[in-house]
């Protein structure tokens, strides 16, 4: 049986006030190419479908359309779970009526009955073929009780906790199948420990990042599906815990990065991993230079390397202790004629402290918590103040994403 690997879409992503819509539907349009020409059996999505809880129309139509098509590939099961930045309200709108073409949502953890994220696939003749711990990302108040008086520690070893207990009570509830001889598959949307980001990354997880290891989901599992970290990689040695990855660059910072879908041929409860680079439908580029003619040469070099295809999203940062009047005006003139837009214009003195160059960055360089910590450095608040208020924070951003 044949699965594909994918997660982090992020549909209906604002990349600096521009929409991604044409990326998205080249990146879906190569997906279900790639679906069909390798004979994929199991589409696997782990979460981040959409970027916000409430999607533009054009991200629905995408993803809608999507669907619809992966039906007509031959592939015979689609099994997508819900991240922090999807709506499980959203996705569970169609659920039931997804069902009747092989293809399941699971957008909530379900505390009291584990047993409901696990998903038979059968074939036309109602043979298992494989099962699926299709886990979502596991919010604070899915999967424990808050407790009154609790310290922002205490909250945070109490997540972490309940994260391990949930993975152990879904691997025991898939222990009834090790002796099946079909692939055993586990889902998941979160931040393993050792896992290498792109940049900054979201983690809603109050005050933490490392919420696992990778050495503690069970050993029932065959391979782990992962969402969340957009850079893929393997997080053990044995490759059986993998992040996919993002389908397409979602910042400057991960331009480098390349995507991939990964690509599972089971044989009974053994694999083979093998990974599909997806094509770069846009360039994200960031010139850094030390004066404005280093920098127009880049733009002009950018320029002729990339006549064709979507114009490349640009980042201009100059390093120079000499201010440059006009300088957004002067680049849009001179890239007027190019195949390129620039995005973002940022200077830096080459010899500031790193608290001057962090002033200098702009409103939409900074996360929202990041806006707040810089709030909190300017009263007198205590370590231990600050630190509960920035677990607060983060309980208030993760209330705020669950009503959109």
């Amino acid at each position: 049986m044949r699965f594909l690997h994918t997660s982090d879409w992020h549909l209906g992503q604002k990349f600096i006030y521009h929409d991604r819509r044409a990326e998205h539907q080249q990146a879906l349009e190569w997906l279900l190419e790639t679906i069909r020409m390798q004979k994929i059996d199991c589409l696997l999505v782990s979460g981040d479908i959409f970027d916000i809880g409430n999607p533009p129309n054009y991200a629905r139509k995408l993803y809608y359309q999507f669907l619809r098509q992966v039906a007509e590939t031959g592939c015979r099961h689609v099994v997508i779970t819900a991240g922090n930045h999807d709506s499980p309200a959203m996705l569970d709108a169609p659920k039931e009526l997804l069902q009747l073409f092989n293809m399941h949502i699971v957008s909530r953890a379900n505390v009291e009955d584990v047993t409901q994220e696990l998903i038979e696939l059968k074939d036309a003749k109602g043979k298992l073929e494989a099962v699926i711990a299709a886990v979502p990302f596991l919010r604070d108040q899915d999967v424990r009780k808050s407790v009154s008086g609790e310290t922002g520690l205490e909250r945070v070893h109490a997540i972490r906790r309940a994260i391990r207990t949930h993975y152990a009570a879904v691997g025991e509830a898939m222990e009834v199948y090790a002796k099946k001889s079909v692939p055993l598959i586990a889902m998941g949307h979160l931040f393993v420990k050792d896992a290498l980001v792109s940049a900054k990354h979201d983690n809603i997880y109050i005050g933490d990042t490392a919420n696992i290891e990778a050495s503690e989901f069970p050993e029932v599992f065959d391979y782990v599906a992962l969402g969340h970290i957009h850079r893929p990689q393997a997080l053990d040695e044995a490759g059986r815990v993998q992040y996919s990855g993002s389908i397409i660059p979602l910042s400057f910072s991960e331009t480098k990065d390349e995507k991939v879908v990964k690509i599972l041929d089971f044989k009974k409860r053994k694999f083979k991993l093998e990974s599909i680079a997806i094509p770069t439908f846009r360039r994200l580029k960031t010139v850094k230079k030390t004066n404005l003619e280093e920098v127009k040469a880049r733009l002009q070099t950018l320029a002729e390397d990339y006549k064709e295809g979507l114009p490349v999203w640009v980042e201009v940062v100059l390093e120079s202790d000499k201010a440059v009047p006009d300088l957004d005006i002067q680049l849009s003139e001179w890239t007027v004629d190019m195949n390129l837009e620039i995005l973002k214009i940022r200077t830096t003195h080459q010899y500031q402290s790193l608290d001057a160059a962090l002033e200098n960055l702009s409103l939409q360089d900074l996360e929202p918590i990041e806006v707040f910590q810089k709030k909190l450095n300017q009263t007198n608040l205590s370590d231990s103040e600050r630190s509960d208020l920035v677990d607060t924070f983060k309980e208030l951003q993760a209330w705020m994403g669950e009503q959109d």
